[in-house]
């Protein structure tokens, strides 16, 4: 009973990681059709956010929470500054912005490599975040807790604002139909922006939530980008709701499936189911509903 729970809880921490690496793709990809291959780097920008603040306030319990707010800012600021220098020219070229934001993240990894070094570096975790709880018998650590803790305040702030704010109805209708949205006085250029900003925020908290559980690299982003996309186009494009049962069910499968082979063997065994449940639902667990008649 133990080891079923204490899996079950590996999984749902897994899944949590996910989700967090993934709300902001949710809001870039999903919403926009944008292909961000810099999101990984916007998740390395809050790690490495973390690792600065810790260095500035000596308190690790005080840092986190302020690092959790910086790195959303840092995070924000850097989508912010991607969508108006080279993103708003290619809305309609999918391809191309996979190709720039692919250049873009390779630029930023060498940056933080000039910057920081590229040895990994650590981030000292709170003393209240030390150790583990006991549940039915199995240890779970509390990072992995306040990290799954973190993501559900993430989903319900998230769907919270898309459904209740003029800012979240502004994005969906922009999303649904831009001409028409336009044409009330919806503005476009502002409401793009303001998407950015959440999506690639919502990376550079990911990122701090990161450094409790392993060093921070260069590289750490790219660890969790492409999961992070299967987690989007399984859950259905622009659907919160998916991108939570997705990451959840990502999490389980890897949890489980590795505790009876490897680690390796575990990512192929999951990559072929994914492969297998996009040929049967390829719009993914939710299709996205649109006015469209075509």
């Amino acid at each position: 009973m133990d080891v079923l729970v204490g899996q079950l809880f590996t999984g749902l921490s897994i899944g949590s990681i996910l989700l967090l690496a993934a709300l902001g793709l949710s809001l870039t990809f999903g919403q926009m059709g944008v292909i961000n291959m810099a999101h990984g780097e916007f998740i390395m920008a809050g790690s490495y956010t973390a690792f600065v603040v810790q260095q500035v306030i000596s308190s690790a319990g005080v840092s986190l929470f302020v690092s959790l707010l910086v790195g959303f800012l840092v995070g924000g600021a850097m989508g912010v500054l991607l969508e108006v220098t080279l993103i708003r020219r290619m809305y309609h070229r999918p391809l191309d912005t996979l190709l720039v934001t692919f250049g873009v993240g390779l630029l930023l990894q060498q940056a933080a490599r000039d910057i920081f070094g590229a040895p990994a570096v650590n981030v000292v975790a709170p003393a209240w975040l030390s150790g583990g709880v006991e549940i039915l018998g199995a240890v779970v650590p509390k990072t992995r807790l306040f990290i799954l803790a973190l993501s559900v305040l993430c989903v319900i702030a998230l769907i919270a604002a898309m459904k209740f704010t003029p800012m979240g109805r502004r994005i969906r209708a922009v999303v649904q139909n831009r001409d028409l949205a336009e044409t009330v006085g919806i503005s476009s250029r502002r409401t793009d922006i303001t998407t950015f900003f959440l999506g690639s925020g919502l990376a550079g908290l990911a990122g701090v939530a990161l450094t409790l559980i392993g060093s921070t690299s260069p590289t750490i982003g790219q660890a969790y980008l492409i999961d992070a996309f299967l987690v989007v186009v399984i859950g259905g494009l622009g659907r919160i709701e998916g991108a939570v049962l997705a990451a959840v069910a990502l999490g389980l499968l890897n949890s489980f499936i590795e505790y009876s082979t490897t680690a390796s063997i575990a990512k192929v065994i999951v990559f072929v189911i994914i492969v297998i449940f996009l040929q049967v639902r390829p719009q993914g667990l939710f299709a996205v509903k649109t006015r469209s008649l075509v």
